[in-house]
């Protein structure tokens, strides 16, 4: 198992599928490990590769106004084995890339047992190796005693098993007329972290209809399998709602050490905090607002913020089972593991968050580690493209200490020189996918 010619890979999801066939394409020999079905999840139903677990959609196929769409146009000039089989059992879907879920695991599983350069080895990895050439993508279900093994080589706070996620805002949405810049008590050597939260003020009313609609919002419930007690450091804000109607003004949304430079005078009853989520400051995450209320109620509910009436949300919240690593502080740029450099780590356990982003990062370690057994060397993806940007995210784009998974969105490019005149939506975002095509193609070629 520690042949330094062949590339072994851990998880025969949406990212070690296409890890395995990016390596094997590329003249690599490939040992494919898989634990089910002999070792099973309480979400997985076969022993197929790249079962689909939850929705049958990999979302928005628009690869000119949609970051995942132009997801999906870099896997495919890619020679992705996901793509191709996903067009290849595609359902009615409208603008989305729908499949028949059994028909897409099935053909992606005989295309990998057919390939003359992988091998499929049956059963649970246990043990995190120390050598030869590995890609551990073994998704938010890592068993118990692998995820022990990984804890062991990077430290005990280094892997999540659940994620309590504060939603996130795309900056340019957010109405700096209401919101403002100030870090609590102007704390912070420098005028940046002087600066570092955006402020919403609420009034009493508006502070009691928002605990009101918390309150009556639909919410949702762990899954068999996913029981965990809460910690108070991370409790839903309907359950601090529910504890007392001014227990959210006393923690997460207190208004102490704050003023509104837009109505100085005025003395906030409540103030909800954003605080910067990448290093491009395009991002911004709710500050304490983890939260298990469905996705429709959670966009009606935040949108009754001062500052967020028309917030574009890049990300909802919630908290639910999923294993992932604190990748900013644990990865390098080619995906390795810094305390241990033959090892790669792909998919939603990197902290993306998707089928569609997995496999996106299941291609690139894939191609990553085959060129390394080569002798070769392969440059990241560059930042302007889908792949770049995701990749970027999870080994240094984001705030280590607020790390949490993400999908593939444009709040993660380089942003676009507005010279010559502000663009619509619509230009802006032609002009990501644009750039992002010609980089994608320049960096294949």
């Amino acid at each position: 198992m520690s042949d330094t010619t062949e590339l072994h890979i851990i998880g025969g999801g949406m990212a070690g599928s296409e890890a395995a066939w990016q390596a094997a394409e590329a003249g690599v020999r490939v040992v494919l490990h898989e634990m089910r079905p002999q070792t099973g999840t309480f979400a997985h139903h076969s022993g197929d590769f790249a079962e689909m677990v939850c929705s049958n959609s990999f979302r928005s196929d628009d690869d000119e106004q949609n970051a995942v769409g132009l997801l999906h146009w870099e896997m495919r000039a890619a020679n992705g084995l996901l793509m191709a089989m996903a067009d290849t059992h595609a359902l009615p879907a409208g603008g989305a890339l729908a499949v028949d879920r059994e028909a897409f695991a099935a053909a992606v599983t005989a295309r990998l047992r057919a390939h003359p350069n992988i091998r499929v080895e049956p059963g649970e990895v246990a043990d995190l190796p120390e050598a030869g050439h590995w890609i551990i993508a073994t998704g938010p279900l890592t068993s118990e005693a692998l995820a022990r093994s990984i804890q062991a080589v990077t430290g005990a706070e280094a892997l999540a098993f659940f994620d309590a996620i504060a939603p996130i805002v795309h900056f340019d949405s957010i109405d700096l007329s209401k919101a403002w810049f100030q870090s609590r008590y102007d704390k912070g050597e420098t005028e940046e972290e002087r600066k570092a939260y955006l402020n919403c003020p609420m009034d009493r009313d508006q502070y009691e209809a928002f605990i009101d609609a918390i309150l009556a919002a639909p919410k949702t419930e762990f899954h068999e399998g996913e029981t965990a007690g809460y910690f108070d450091g991370c409790l839903p804000i309907e359950v601090m709602a529910e504890r007392g109607r001014e227990t959210l003004r006393h923690g997460p949304m207190k208004p102490v050490g704050l003023t509104n430079p837009h109505q100085p005078t005025v003395k906030a009853h409540a103030v909800v905090q954003l605080r910067r989520d990448n290093a491009l400051g395009t991002l911004y995450n709710i500050v304490g607002f983890q939260t298990k209320m469905k996705y429709g109620a959670q966009t009606e509910v935040f949108r009754m913020i001062p500052g967020l009436e028309q917030a574009a949300f890049a990300r909802l919240g919630g908290i639910h089972r999923n294993t992932f690593l604190n990748s900013p502080t644990l990865l390098d740029d080619q995906m390795r593991l810094r305390a241990r450099p033959n090892i790669r780590f792909a998919g939603q356990i990197t902290g993306v968050e998707g089928y569609v982003e997995s496999a996106a990062m299941g291609l690139v370690a894939g191609r990553m580690a085959a060129s390394e057994i080569r002798g070769e060397s392969l440059v990241s993806p560059p930042r302007e493209t889908a792949m770049g940007a995701l990749l970027h995210h999870i080994t240094g784009g984001a705030e280590a200490k607020t790390f949490q998974p993400m999908n593939v969105n444009f709040g993660l490019f380089p942003p676009i020189d507005a010279r010559g005149g502000r663009r619509g939506r619509k230009d802006r975002y032609k002009a990501y996918t644009d750039r992002a095509k010609a980089a994608f193609t320049a960096w294949l070629g």
